[in-house]
């Protein structure tokens, strides 16, 4: 905690030695102050949290320099107390219009001036937090801006393309059959209709990717009714790698090592996760390069590593994994929401669990991840 600090301006030496004195048994910080102008010099470094000013003072007297400090934005919250010879109600009047804080009177009191200048100190320390949380509250707002104008650069990027894209493939293969369905043979039907349905799968997983976006980001939970559901984590990896890989034909390129752990994550959750991730590892490697996944359980979390080589990610970039936020599209080609890394984090985060992405030069990626356990079984 930091040691309250005060300066005493006073043109005689001996009233400085008097107030340190009066204040020993306290864990205060006196500097000492010997005119108006020295004061002036003193404050830009010293910052003092009360100031104890002599009213009568050669050169400069007490008043003018309080007016001059509250004058200034930048020590005008600092508190002064006025140690004044003089005891009539105007000239104690006249103090308080120069902007002092308080005021004591000579000779000094012990017992007063401790109390005052605790008083002043605790009014200091009060506006001192609220400035402090202002600071916080503007700081945060302005965030909260820049994040906001980011996500809405990044929907206007991404989004359009990824909902238009499908939806035009429904649309022209319905509109090709309702226009040409009594001249076309079976083989076009069929294949218009396919492409339709593969138009209106990769919709439906846009949307339903965004629509656990948005659950995760509104409650940062996972509901309730599914909290206590668990998935096979040998399960659920290797459904997800056959699937990719098979679509990328880069079945050899897999490396595997999981254990048969049974994961604290309800399946939609836990296939969604490593959805995101194993088509990542796919997605940003290079072909014929190693996809490792390997899996060990530590205590109550299962540890799971997925290292891929090819594109790496720059510790800027780690740290600015949000959504629709997709880095380097301008040089490589891609589709997607850029939302994959933040829905894995999210579900993570719901989950108690913790992530991680390291990039080793040259080419080298591997994401951590650490789940809680429901029940552990025999290693396969």
């Amino acid at each position: 905690m930091k040691i309250p600090t005060i300066l005493v301006v006073d043109d005689q030496p001996d009233n400085f030695d008097i107030i340190e004195t009066l204040l020993a048994d306290h864990n205060y910080e006196l500097y000492y102050a010997a005119s108006g102008h020295n004061a002036f010099e003193l404050l830009e470094t010293l910052q003092p949290d009360l100031i104890l000013l002599d009213v009568m003072m050669p050169e400069i007297d007490g008043l003018q320099v309080c007016r001059e400090i509250k004058a200034n934005p930048k020590f005008v919250s600092i508190p002064i107390v006025m140690v004044t010879a003089l005891n009539s109600k105007e000239d104690l009047a006249h103090c308080l219009k120069s902007g002092a804080d308080d005021f004591i009177s000579k000779p000094i009191n012990r017992t007063e001036l401790q109390a005052r200048v605790h008083s002043m100190l605790r009014i200091k320390q009060q506006y001192d937090e609220i400035h402090d949380l202002s600071q916080i509250q503007a700081e945060t707002i302005s965030l909260l801006e820049t994040s906001l104008n980011t996500l809405r650069t990044n929907l206007v990027a991404s989004l359009p393309h990824e909902l238009n894209t499908p939806l035009n493939g429904i649309l022209g293969g319905l509109n090709l059959l309702l226009f040409d369905l009594d001249d076309l043979p079976a083989e076009e039907i069929r294949e218009l209709l396919e492409i339709s349905q593969s138009a209106a799968l990769r919709l439906e997983s846009v949307v339903q990717r965004i629509l656990l976006y948005l659950q995760l980001e509104l409650t940062g939970q996972i509901p309730q009714q599914l909290r206590q559901h668990t998935s096979r984590l040998s399960l659920v990896i290797e459904t997800s790698l056959t699937n990719h890989a098979d679509r990328v034909k880069r079945q050899d390129d897999v490396r595997l090592s999981i254990r048969a752990t049974e994961i604290q994550l309800p399946p939609s959750y836990c296939h969604a996760l490593f959805n995101e991730l194993i088509d990542n590892a796919f997605k940003f490697s290079t072909p014929g390069t190693p996809i490792h996944i390997v899996s060990n359980q530590d205590g109550r979390y299962c540890e799971i590593s997925i290292c891929s080589y090819g594109r790496m990610m720059t510790p800027e970039q780690i740290e600015a994994i949000g959504a629709f936020m997709q880095f380097d599209r301008k040089l490589y080609e891609q589709q997607g929401l850029g939302l994959g890394l933040k829905i894995v984090q999210s579900i993570v985060k719901a989950s108690n669990g913790s992530f991680s992405i390291q990039s080793t030069p040259p080419d080298q990626t591997t994401i951590h991840l650490k789940l809680p356990v429901a029940v552990a079984v025999s290693a396969v």
